[in-house]
């Protein structure tokens, strides 16, 4: 991709080496201008229009194409949702998931995952494979599968190390698998088809560069008469009989503001401009911050992973905060006593060594 003309469209990137798409990824300016535009045609003719409300309807059905093209899903299968916290409950409330329901799990899982897991009242088998090496982990979740098991639910990409997880190695197993694609959905090259999973979840705010509260939840068709339709909402159905929706789009859970819509259909128009190469790119420049970093600091994520990377600091919060003070935006991981750096394909060389000058 052409580096120069990418960083131009993300403003924040001129004073900053901002490292944190994993929590919120730079916002482009035709997004932002996207968005500016739909909260002046708001105000200036209302929001109460049949022209407003169709606008807004055709709108939502062209994220969904957008969404199914990135993840190389079917027809049909792509309900939108405000986060991949959201999307999880969707598919945790459909299932109704009870005492007597096992889960597997892993822990390292994001709360946006494992709050409503816990949440369900399921009891949780937590396969422990944050500390070990990322090849372990497969066996480590299948040594947790046992003939109670209802649903298998873990992230695509770990939002503490990194680690790509072996979602393709636990599908076709008879049990429901539900993927956390946070951290992955826009970063790496995601095909659910591919990857076999039943359902998986997107924050769009994140690597895909898209406003607060955007995202989406991929429901394998077959899967869509199966899951209750346990947060219905206006969307949800069709009127005025009340049946529910034919397809995925019966699990909208509810209304996204229409400036947000505006601005993730500038955002994900860019990023497919930018072309599939930028998935290529931001996987050397991951591994190339690995290679500075290790120079300095004791590094968590291993070779070869996603796009976050994950190091070790005696006082992450401290650093976080002494690094922001220079421009150079990282996070800290609560608990651990790491700290992520995010690499996205918009990341320069200049960003790395800012922060392991910093170091």
């Amino acid at each position: 991709p052409d580096l120069a003309a990418v960083r131009a469209e993300l403003p924040v990137l001129a004073p900053f080496a901002y490292l944190n798409a994993g929590t919120f990824g730079p916002l482009p300016r035709r997004s932002a201008s996207a968005m500016a535009d739909a909260v002046v045609r708001d105000l200036q003719l209302g929001r109460s229009s049949r022209e407003f409300f169709e606008g807004l309807l055709a709108l939502r059905e062209e994220l969904r194409e957008s969404f199914r093209a990135l993840l190389g899903a079917p027809a049909g299968s792509i309900a939108l949702t405000a986060s991949t916290t959201e999307a999880c409950n969707v598919v945790l409330g459909g299932l109704g998931l009870g005492p007597r329901d096992e889960v597997v799990t892993t822990d390292s899982e994001h709360p946006g995952l494992f709050g409503g897991l816990v949440a369900s009242g399921a009891t949780l088998r937590v396969a422990a494979i944050r500390d070990r090496p990322a090849q372990e982990a497969l066996a480590a979740l299948e040594a947790e599968l046992t003939a109670r098991t209802r649903l298998v639910a873990l992230s695509h990409v770990s939002w503490l190390t990194g680690a790509v997880l072996p979602v393709g190695e636990l599908a076709g197993r008879g049990v429901p698998l539900l993927v956390d694609g946070a951290q992955a959905a826009g970063a790496i090259p995601v095909d659910v088809a591919e990857l076999g999973c039943d359902f998986y979840t997107v924050s769009a705010q994140k690597w895909l560069l898209g406003p607060d509260a955007t995202g989406c939840l991929y429901v394998m068709p077959e899967r869509v008469e199966e899951l209750r339709l346990a947060m219905p909402s206006y969307l949800s159905w069709q009127h005025p009989e009340y049946e529910p929706k034919p397809d995925a789009a019966r699990f909208d859970p509810g209304w996204i503001p229409a400036a947000s819509l505006a601005g993730l259909r500038a955002a994900l128009a860019f990023a497919a401009e930018v072309g599939a190469e930028r998935f290529a790119r931001a996987r050397a420049v991951a591994e190339r911050c690995r290679e500075l970093l290790t120079e300095r600091v004791k590094v968590v994520t291993e070779p070869e992973q996603a796009t976050l990377v994950t190091f070790r600091a005696d006082e992450s919060e401290a650093l976080v905060a002494r690094l922001a003070e220079a421009d150079v935006v990282v996070r800290d991981l609560p608990g651990t006593g790491w700290v992520r750096a995010s690499c996205g394909w918009w990341t320069s060389e200049e960003d790395l060594e800012r922060l392991v000058r910093l170091l």
